[in-house]
């Protein structure tokens, strides 16, 4: 690639290091925040589900909105409200301030993610080029979470407010440098017919349900009558939005888009991999706090090592895909996961670090090689002017996954009663979820066996 596009690829990388680390730092610094504001439970828990339930939410309306309204002027805008948002949770003195800042940021990296992924996927011709970009952008997300553990710990001692504060000034650097390096281009046409208001209404209103009933399953029994009632109107809503994108004259969403069993493939195998993922990480950071009482700071450095996949993502995993294929590649990543996982099951109150990092190694390992090509094959395949929307696709499963994963291990380790036992049971549901994974991936490279079986035999007759 040229030193444009290698710089063009940076900014857009940034967009999704300063989502990661914006998550990461935060994440450390709840406990912080929460005592010094007085915060309840309740609302402390909020200052992070409100993230989710805004990013989650409207990801999908964010990634069609970048192929209908233009992929630069949904980056570059959403990008400068998640820089104003981000500084307004800095200067933040009550709880509603501060769950509110959250949630137009979440809102905004909504809008602001799928574009950039959009826009790699149309800037860089499809095949090797674009393969190495979106690994390089995948390295960078998993790297940007791993350092913003590290960063948000130093940062909390320093003051929970620079955990604000210097996302806006990373935001503010790489939105100069977008608006002379992200590529113009044409207004989109108007289509007759309009904008789908009420499918997008539809979407984001079911999104927001589904999203919400997710998080609320961290309660686990208690309160599950109203958890089931959110779903279940989640569900119905999203019921709706089927029925009026088959009548739309213009529809949000091309349903056809989902007869792609490849891309829902990539999409399900993203939901269970980056679930298990968070769910693990966690339970992880629970464990060593809560049960051992090490500091926020020593638990970020402990998990550090899982950050070797910003290393090998953009590295060894483009010369696997390349002599492997995609399929091949993301299965060994989930059989790696059920490896990695499975050695954790045993855990104790009296571990060593030196027990806990083979786990903590092949975790990062199986990152960079399932992350990557998972991404890869969200996208691959489909048309220029649906980039957006199945950047949507894939990114909204990817944060319905981390929901689903850490509120899942949070019910389990309470149902189970705390303690090393609470533990060991929440650490099955990231086990169940990479082995789910695993045989979802396995299906597609049946299926391309299949495929190459012809091909092998017309080249052996001719």
């Amino acid at each position: 690639m040229s030193l444009r596009a290698w710089s063009l690829l940076l900014v857009l990388c940034g967009t999704i290091f300063l989502e990661g680390i914006d998550v990461a730092m935060l994440a450390v610094a709840v406990p912080t925040v929460r005592a010094d504001l007085g915060l309840t439970t309740g609302t402390a828990a909020w200052v992070m589900s409100a993230y989710v339930l805004g990013y989650a939410g409207f990801t999908l309306l964010g990634g069609r909105a970048a192929d209908l309204l233009g992929r630069r002027r949904m980056f570059l805008g959403w990008l400068a409200v998640f820089l104003v948002f981000s500084g307004l949770g800095g200067l933040a003195d009550e709880g509603w301030t501060l769950v509110l800042a959250r949630f137009v940021t979440g809102v905004a990296a909504a809008f602001m993610t799928p574009a950039a992924l959009s826009i790699i996927t149309t800037s860089y011709e499809e095949g090797p080029q674009r393969n190495q970009a979106l690994l390089v952008f995948a390295g960078t997300a998993a790297g940007g979470f791993s350092l913003g553990l590290v960063i948000g710990g130093l940062l909390t001692r320093l003051g929970w407010r620079w955990v604000f504060f210097a996302p806006v000034l990373l935001a503010a650097v790489i939105l100069l440098a977008a608006l002379r390096l992200v590529p113009k281009e044409p207004r989109p046409v108007r289509v007759k017919g309009g904008f789908d208001l009420g499918g997008a209404l539809a979407a984001a209103g079911a999104m927001l349900l589904l999203a919400y009933g997710v998080v609320r399953l961290e309660h686990g029994l208690d309160g599950w009558t109203v958890t089931a009632a959110v779903l279940a109107a989640g569900l119905l809503l999203a019921g709706a939005f089927v029925a009026v994108e088959r009548r739309a004259a213009v529809p949000l969403v091309r349903l056809g888009i989902l007869r792609s069993a490849s891309l829902i493939r990539a999409d399900l195998g993203a939901l269970l991999f980056v679930g298990s993922f968070f769910g693990f990480q966690f339970v992880a950071t629970l464990y060593l706090q809560e049960l051992r009482g090490w500091s926020s700071l020593e638990t970020a450095l402990a998990l550090l090592v899982m950050g070797c996949d910003a290393v090998l993502a953009p590295t060894l995993t483009p010369r696997l895909v390349a002599r492997f294929g995609n399929a091949r590649v993301i299965l060994g990543g989930f059989v790696l996961a059920v490896v990695s996982y499975a050695l954790f099951l045993p855990v104790g109150p009296d571990w060593s670090y030196a027990a806990m990092f083979p786990t903590l190694l092949l975790t990062g390992i199986a990152f960079a090689l399932a992350y990557g090509p998972l991404t890869i094959a969200g996208t691959e395949g489909v048309a220029e002017e649906e980039q957006g929307l199945a950047s949507g696709l894939f990114t909204t499963a990817t944060q319905f996954g981390s929901a689903v994963g850490i509120a899942a291990v949070t019910a389990v380790h309470g149902i189970a009663g705390g303690g090393p036992g609470g533990f060991r049971a929440a650490l099955v549901v990231p086990v169940v979820m990479v082995v789910l994974g695993a045989v979802i991936t396995a299906t597609g490279v049946r299926e391309g066996r299949r495929a190459q079986a012809p091909e092998a035999a017309t080249k052996l007759t001719v």
